[in-house]
């Protein structure tokens, strides 16, 4: 039996993630869980799975998850995450946490010699080669858990002494794809979190909409498989049914197939290095005649060519990036600003945020933190003009 800390356990990632451990009461055991701000769905999952550790983020709903709990431990806050990655049984911890709170924990855990399912893209993409670096000098395996770099990393089973030429990551193109700027400038936030086949969080939708979140899988995908930025190729492929490509010295290309559906990588994750029985749905090519490719718009979505630049830069760029996106998604899900203006948030952000080559860890913290600051008042000037 396998013990898995879950890190985020009620958002998307999370609860597909006990779906898989229901389906299988005898492989795995959950020892923690965490959310930040869902406590009722946290307390029902914890009365299911009866976890060793119980973590809620936010302090204040600690009294409320607790009475609900009287015989699990409970903590609250940043120190709890901490404290879920560390438990001795643990083996694999499952990051599906938002964005850069990732971060700590994941290193933590790393340096508690936990293999890491890697659902939380944006701890690569603030600080990739430390946390690379650090899984290296501690044995961890890091698996990754979206279904793109899944899909990769499945591909490089038994590849170890081959040469990648470079990597296809394929996207859906999100609900707008084929669309142009005049078009873009007035969607709504609601027209935005209508993934035409993925149901995922509102970040990583929005994400999705405006191509930043595969950006921000390119970044990752550097790190995860060390490659070049030129060796990283982002494809558009509406059906998603190809999850992603790699392309090796000699010409060849294996690819990951299958239907949209992220228990899969989760499982995968689990399991690994072994493939176990499941009943989820299988694919048909008679169902899908037709597989379509076609070039990223990189004009109209300007995110992706944002995070392309921050990406070969290097340095603390891709953290300011990341700090700079997640500021201008909370504003455009808040109406405060639109579709195109997140854009222009993230970019002046990238230029005035002092730029460090070879950032410590708490450079990357520094940089995270003036990032959001600068963010949310470039924000407040860009709403008052919205608003208008």
């Amino acid at each position: 039996m396998k013990h898995i800390s879950i890190l985020g356990s009620t958002g998307s990632i999370g609860t597909q993630a006990l779906d898989v451990v229901r389906a299988n009461p005898s492989l795995y055991k959950v020892d923690a869980l965490t959310a930040q701000h869902n406590a009722d769905l946290l307390i029902a999952q914890a009365l299911e799975f009866k976890p060793e550790l119980v973590v809620i983020g936010n302090e204040n709903l600690y009294q409320q998850v607790k009475s609900a709990l009287p015989n699990a431990k409970v903590i609250a806050g940043e120190e709890g995450l901490i404290a879920a990655v560390q438990l001795p049984k643990t083996q694999l911890v499952l990051t599906a946490v938002m964005g850069s709170v990732g971060l700590k924990p994941t290193i933590a855990a790393i340096e508690a010699k936990k293999d890491i399912g890697l659902a939380n893209k944006e701890t690569l993409v603030v600080a990739g080669e430390l946390v690379m670096d650090l899984a290296k000098q501690n044995g961890v395996k890091i698996i990754p858990v979206d279904s793109e770099h899944s899909a990769i990393f499945q591909c490089l089973v038994g590849e170890e002494q081959n040469e990648i030429e470079k990597i296809l990551l394929t996207a859906s193109g999100g609900p707008f794809r084929g669309k142009d700027r005049e078009f873009l400038a007035k969607v709504t936030k609601n027209e935005a979190l209508k993934h035409p086949n993925w149901v995922m969080g509102a970040k990583i939708t929005i994400d999705s909409a405006s191509l930043m979140n595969k950006g921000l899988e390119a970044i990752e995908a550097k790190w995860l498989f060390d490659l070049k930025p030129e060796q990283v190729e982002v494809v558009v492929h509406p059906q998603s049914i190809i999850h992603s490509m790699v392309q090796f010295t000699d010409g060849s290309i294996k690819a990951q197939m299958g239907v949209p559906d992220m228990k899969l990588p989760i499982h995968y994750a689990f399991a690994y290095p072994n493939r176990l029985k499941t009943d989820f749905e299988r694919f048909s090519f008679l169902k899908y005649p037709e597989l379509t490719f076609s070039e990223a718009d990189t004009k109209s979505f300007r995110n992706l060519d944002l995070a392309y630049k921050a990406m070969e830069k290097a340095g603390n760029m891709p953290c300011i990036l990341n700090a700079a996106n997640e500021i201008v998604v909370d504003a455009f899900l808040k109406d405060k600003i639109g579709f195109l203006e997140m854009s222009n948030v993230i970019e002046q952000c990238m230029e005035e945020v002092a730029f460090v080559p070879h950032p410590t860890l708490n450079d990357y913290l520094k940089a995270d933190e003036l990032t959001r600051a600068l963010a949310n008042e470039l924000v407040t000037k860009q709403s008052l003009t919205h608003l208008k």
